[in-house]
């Protein structure tokens, strides 16, 4: 892995962002498959610490959550108790600024009430103003949010209800049934009605699935360990704060949110050196 040129570097973290797999950037690059994952799991250890370090002391108004589904090594019903508890059922826990776009912090883990409260906590830490929340009727938040922030907050809920359509025998379903009624529920504070939203947050939950193949549906490619499914997500993460410059901003959502002055580069991230401990 060391032996790789900066070029080669920077040409598979470049298309791991923009939707290749891991053995399409192999035909492509010439670097093996087991090099590429290694490369990554290093990449995006220095990802996450480049987010975690950034991501203080935030200054939000409005505040959107959701979560995006995946599994790792098998779907969730293969899975056997004799598996370890990272296999199967893994999801991606996802807060964005719908002002700036910014993705202040993300998290990968069981959909628990365990796995709330803690992307709660982890968020209040980074944010210092007092902001709108809005998340989808997923019951774990309401306790999250009461145990991480308490009345200093504006928070409300979106449930929305599908209808019960029929599947035929031997068919199955790929696409979410039809929403037939969207009902808001306030819970904390005073959040204004036109703001309560989490489209835009979903929206980034199909930018995933266009720009990481292991998230793409319908198709064999998957996370086999639970340490790459995170490694490649902050990487993914840091290209898309950081280095992707948005239509509707005209620059990146770190320089919107004012964490920088610049887009950053590759090399930037790949010279980055963890902060030694005091």
């Amino acid at each position: 892995m060391n032996t790789l040129s900066l070029s080669k570097k920077t040409a598979v973290l470049s298309h791991l962002v923009e939707g290749l797999s891991v053995r399409s950037i192999e035909r492509l690059t010439g670097v093996h498959r087991d090099t590429i994952i290694r490369f990554m799991i290093s990449a995006g250890e220095k990802a996450s610490e480049v987010l975690d370090r950034e991501m203080m002391n935030l200054e939000i108004k409005r505040l959107q959550i959701d979560e995006i589904w995946t599994y790792v090594f098998k779907k969730q019903r293969l899975v056997t108790y004799l598996d370890p508890i990272e296999f199967g059922d893994q999801y991606v826990f996802v807060a964005l600024d719908p002002d700036t776009k910014l993705i202040p912090l993300f998290r990968v883990g069981k959909r628990t009430g365990e796995m709330a409260r803690s992307f709660m906590l982890d968020l209040r830490a980074r944010i210092a103003t007092q902001f709108q929340l809005t998340t989808d009727s997923l019951a774990a938040y309401r306790d999250a949010v009461d145990n991480a922030f308490g009345t200093e907050i504006d928070y409300a809920q979106i449930h929305k209800r599908y209808s019960a359509e029929e599947v035929t025998k031997g068919e199955h379903r790929y696409s979410p049934s039809c929403i037939v009624g969207v009902t808001i529920i306030p819970v904390t504070g005073f959040p204004v009605r036109r703001h309560i939203s989490t489209s835009l947050v979903e929206r980034q939950n199909l930018t995933i699935r266009m720009q990481m193949r292991r998230f793409t549906r319908l198709t064999n490619a998957f996370s086999k360990r639970l340490e790459s499914l995170r490694a490649a997500l902050a990487v993914h993460f840091f290209f898309y704060n950081f280095m992707r410059v948005h239509q509707s901003l005209r620059v990146t959502p770190a320089m919107e949110a004012k964490l920088t002055r610049r887009v950053w580069t590759w090399e930037e991230l790949l010279n980055h050196q963890k902060q030694q401990a005091a």
